[in-house]
């Protein structure tokens, strides 16, 4: 990660607003949360939150879908583990590894698979 860039998500982070909405994105995982339910959680006013979330997307920390009539914003995971890794490449003398600081990477929901029974043997 570049300096910019590195500077660009840790002001964007810097503010409590957007730190908590943040989080709140990086704990909800690949699915994100739809704009409405992050507002009600951290109890924002919309143009308050689209302010926020506009200020999270330019440093390139979340990213929205439109479903339908939501907009579903997600952290972006990759943008948070460059800016970790460039926060601690020189922990434990170059070796992030050994501190035990790994990637972080969001739980993705497993597709159900429906299969049919085996069928059962019959003996003889």
């Amino acid at each position: 990660m570049e300096k910019l860039y590195a500077i660009a998500a840790l002001s964007a982070l810097a503010q409590e607003t957007r730190l908590d909405i943040f989080r709140l994105l990086v704990q909800a995982g690949a699915e994100g949360m739809p704009a409405g339910q992050i507002g009600e959680k951290l109890g924002l006013p919309s143009a308050t939150l689209s302010f926020h979330l506009n200020q999270l997307k330019h440093a390139h920390l979340v990213k929205f879908r439109r479903e339908s009539r939501s907009l579903i914003y997600t952290a972006e995971y990759p943008v948070m583990n460059d800016l970790l890794a460039y926060l601690t490449e020189n922990c434990c003398q170059g070796d992030a590894a050994a501190c035990g600081l790994a990637p972080c990477e969001p739980a993705i929901e497993k597709e159900e698979r429906h299969e049919a029974p085996a069928r059962a043997r019959v003996r003889r």
